[in-house]
């Protein structure tokens, strides 16, 4: 049976369009009350609570009340019935895969070590496996999945889907990485950085959600940002923006694995930090300095916050040169909170263009360690296309 097309400016082709407005508004934003949909979609009350009723009843959207301002609302999400998407973020040491339905709940997540120098193929072939099992416990399949979105720790060139600076990520370059991937399970896959899709999930659901524009600091093992506008990432021509961590601090300095001497990351990264401990202090890994911070150690504290104060003056050339309301700092060194913050705040305030509305606030991520995943569920998700009238979901 062939559909019909309802012509352009049409009754029917008004309403679709109306339709898609607002599915289009519940997968970028989750869950939102009637009101705020209105407000983010720009059409009427009327408009949406008749589409929100319609949808409803085909199981498209869930409804359910809520109590916001001491007023009672109706909340809309898409319903969970939608589908499923996974979303996976490779870290420097760390491989971290969620489940979840299309309102962004997780139904099944797991985490695990990574070889430092992992590599794409052995990695994407035991992701694989993750994902099926993951799956299986779910009582579904791999072709399921409505859609994956990956983050790793390197700029990600969108037009070619591959690692865009050599030098970053060794084992993965030259290959498209979601090409790669969705060869091996079936399914669609969006790759993106680690710091754009952190950015995303705060922008999205988090601290950042209120702000015009925000940066996403991702401080770990490497050290890059994630830049948003009006909710959007900002990705530059080859998908480079926001690499922080190469910013050179000192022409004189280390030679970075870029190849560049003294960048951000020869002084703040976590293989910088550990070099400065002898061998035999135990302190491996970041979280082996974090524990020793927390337990007052004199000399972890102190490296923890000289690298706030070198992050704090790159992001005050950042703060000059994007102008953001906010800034929000993620990353496993992110969990030494103002031992690291604070520094940052001083040094901003030191080195920074300052404005009539003061300088961006400087805050934690919502989402811990589970951040980049949570955006590569948002991109998995932007990219499922839910037809109203069909009643199909499709990636």
């Amino acid at each position: 049976m062939v559909r019909r097309i309802a012509p352009p400016g049409s009754q029917t082709s008004l309403r679709e369009a109306n339709r898609a407005r607002l599915l289009d508004s519940l997968k970028r934003h989750g869950r939102l009350t009637q009101v705020e949909l209105a407000g983010s979609t720009g059409l009427s009350p009327a408009t949406v609570s008749n589409i929100v009723k319609e949808l409803t009843a085909s199981g498209i959207l869930h409804t359910s009340f809520t109590s916001r301002s001491g007023r009672r609302a109706t909340l809309v999400s898409l319903a969970r019935q939608v589908g499923l998407v996974a979303g996976v973020h490779f870290s420097s040491r760390q491989l971290r895969i969620a489940i979840a339905d299309a309102t962004r709940t997780v139904v099944s997540q797991t985490s695990l070590p990574l070889a430092l120098d992992h590599r794409h193929d052995a990695e994407l072939d035991r992701l694989s496996m993750l994902l099926s099992d993951m799956m299986e416990t779910l009582g579904g399949t791999v072709a399921d999945l409505l859609a994956v979105g990956i983050a790793l720790p390197a700029p990600i060139d969108i037009h070619t889907g591959m690692v865009s600076t050599p030098g970053l990520l060794r084992g993965w370059e030259g290959v498209d990485i979601a090409t790669a991937m969705s060869a091996r399970i079936g399914r669609p896959v969006y790759v993106d950085s680690e710091a754009n899709l952190g950015g995303l999930a705060e922008a999205r659901e988090g601290e950042g959600r209120e702000a015009a524009a925000s940066v996403f600091i991702r401080i770990g093992h490497t050290i890059s940002a994630g830049l948003i506008v009006g909710g959007d990432l900002f990705r530059g021509v080859n998908g480079k923006s926001g690499q922080i961590g190469h910013v050179t601090i000192d022409e004189n300095g280390p030679i970075c694995r870029c190849s560049n001497r003294g960048c951000l990351e020869t002084y703040a990264g976590g293989p910088a930090l550990l070099s400065l401990f002898p061998a035999g202090e135990g302190m491996q890994r970041l979280s082996d300095l974090l524990q020793a911070a927390e337990d007052g150690d004199g000399s972890a504290r102190r490296v923890i916050a000289d690298a706030g104060r070198h992050i704090g003056i790159a992001t005050a050339s950042l703060c000059n040169l994007f102008d953001p309301e906010l800034i929000i700092v993620g990353g496993e060194l992110s969990a030494a909170g103002e031992i690291l913050m604070a520094p940052m705040r001083h040094s901003l305030e030191r080195t920074a263009l300052g404005s009539a509305n003061g300088l961006p606030e400087i805050v934690g991520a919502s989402f811990g360690e589970w951040a980049e995943t949570r955006g590569a569920i948002a991109i998995a998700l932007d990219h499922v296309t839910v037809d109203a009238d069909a009643l199909e979901i499709t990636a």
